[in-house]
């Protein structure tokens, strides 16, 4: 095993714990942060708003040694196209056509699901629940740049939000 040191540590970003990492065990979504105080770590979801994870903002730092391979990464949540025909997994329960528009979250297991958009009376709504996909059905999948509105309750509100947001 090698030791890692900062300079050679994964980009910040969604993975799923390929071994434990310290207490951790494998199997879990994180989100890795390769900086910060008191040093790089691991962050557990708190919970899904809108089919996207929030992270506690309280982490886990790197046991010594840590190595990089512990950790897979994943593409990150948001809205995709598919680029290419494919199924849902090997029993072929779910088929999804090339140019579907379809949004990528993840499960607490760092296991891919897709939601599929649907239009009703001129606005895209995006169901609650999504199928989950095998990981070899990743790489069909385009990143699409959907412009954010951020929802805010009062605008003289000055709090920071809690945990981490990824987009």
């Amino acid at each position: 095993m090698r030791v890692v040191t900062t300079s050679a540590l994964p980009p910040c970003g969604l993975y799923r714990t390929r071994l434990p990492i310290g207490e951790l065990e494998a199997g879990r979504l994180v989100y890795f942060h390769n900086h910060g105080n008191p040093g790089p770590g691991v962050y557990l979801p708190e919970r899904w708003t809108k089919n996207r994870t929030q992270f506690s903002p309280s982490g886990m730092t790197l046991p010594t040694p840590f190595d990089p391979r512990w950790l897979l990464p994943l593409p990150r949540e948001g809205f995709y196209r598919v680029a290419k025909e494919f199924f849902c997994c090997a029993k072929k329960c779910v088929e999804y056509k090339p140019e579907a528009f379809v949004q990528l979250g993840y499960n607490g297991a760092g296991r891919a699901l897709l939601f599929v958009p649907e239009l009703s009376g001129g606005v895209i709504d995006v169901p609650e629940r999504g199928t989950l996909i095998d990981d070899d059905a990743l790489p069909h999948l385009v990143a699409l740049q959907v412009k954010e509105r951020e929802e805010r309750k009062d605008r003289d509100d000055l709090s920071l939000p809690r945990g981490i947001v990824v987009h």
